[in-house]
C-alpha cells in the first residue's frame, strides 16, 4: 500500500509537469498569434485551453482522493496540497494565454499590437515563454535555481508593464481608445502570466523546504545551498 501511495504522490507530480507543458505551448502559440496577427493560431490556443482545465480538475481529483483515503502527513502532505494550489495557478496561466488569443482574434484582420509598442509586447511574450519553460524544469526538478530565474524575469516583465501604462497615458500617445483598450488589458495578460508562474515558484519553494514564508530574496540562497549539496554527491 506504502508503495502505491508514492506512485500516487510521483504521478501527481508528473500531471504538474504535463499541465505546465501544455501551458507552455499556449503561451507560445498565444504571443505568436497577437504579434503576427495569426487568428488559425489563435483559435488553437482558445479550443485547447479545454485540455488544461480537464487536466486541472483531473489532477484535483485525485489529489483530493489521496487526502481522503491517505491521510498524508508531512512531506507527502506538503506534496499534495501543492499539487492542488499549483494545478490552480497553472490553469489560470493558461487562461492568460487564451485571454491574450482572443485579442488577437478579436481585432483580426489587424493587429492587436498597437503602434509604437511592438518591440514591447515582443519582448514582453519572450520573456513569458521563457519563464513558462523555466517553470516546467522546475516542476521536474525542483532545483530551486529556476525559481530565481523567474522571479528575476518576472521583474523584467513588471518594468515592461508598467512603461506600457506610462506610454498610453502620456501626451505623446496618439492611440485610439480601441488600441488603448487592447495595449493596457494585453500588458496586464502578461503581466499576470508572469506573476502566477512566480506563484507557483513560492509553492515549489515551500515544497522544498517546509517553509511557506520564506522571502523571496532566500531563493538564492537555497538556490545555493542546493547546488553545493549536488556538488558534494558528485564528489
Amino acid at each position: 500500500m506504502r508503495e502505491v501511495f508514492h506512485q500516487s504522490l510521483e504521478e501527481l507530480q508528473a500531471r504538474l509537469a504535463e499541465i505546465s507543458d501544455l501551458v507552455t505551448i499556449a503561451i507560445e502559440k498565444a504571443t505568436n498569434a497577437f504579434a503576427h496577427s495569426d487568428v488559425a493560431l489563435a483559435e488553437e490556443v482558445i479550443a485547447d485551453d479545454a485540455k488544461i482545465d480537464e487536466l486541472a480538475i483531473s489532477l484535483d481529483e485525485q489529489a483530493i482522493e489521496i487526502l481522503a483515503r491517505q491521510q498524508p502527513v508531512a512531506r507527502d502532505l506538503r506534496i499534495v496540497i501543492t499539487a492542488l494550489r499549483v494545478s490552480a495557478s497553472l490553469e489560470r496561466m493558461g487562461d492568460m494565454a487564451e485571454h491574450i488569443a482572443q485579442l488577437a482574434r478579436l481585432r483580426f484582420p489587424e493587429r492587436a499590437v498597437p503602434r509604437g509598442l511592438k518591440g514591447t509586447f515582443r519582448r514582453m511574450g519572450e520573456l513569458d515563454v521563457e519563464i513558462s519553460r523555466t517553470l516546467g524544469d522546475l516542476l521536474r526538478t525542483q532545483d530551486l535555481r529556476y525559481a530565481d530565474a523567474i522571479r528575476n524575469a518576472d521583474d523584467d516583465v513588471d518594468e515592461l508593464h508598467a512603461s506600457v501604462f506610462e506610454k498610453v497615458l502620456s501626451d505623446n500617445w496618439k492611440g485610439e481608445a480601441t488600441a488603448t483598450v487592447d495595449a493596457t488589458l494585453a500588458s496586464r495578460y502578461h503581466e499576470r502570466f508572469a506573476d502566477h508562474a512566480v506563484a507557483v515558484a513560492k509553492k515549489v519553494v515551500y515544497l522544498a523546504t517546509g517553509d511557506w514564508a520564506v522571502e523571496e530574496s532566500d531563493i538564492a540562497i537555497a538556490a545555493a545551498v542546493a547546488q553545493q549539496q549536488l556538488d558534494e554527491e558528485k564528489d
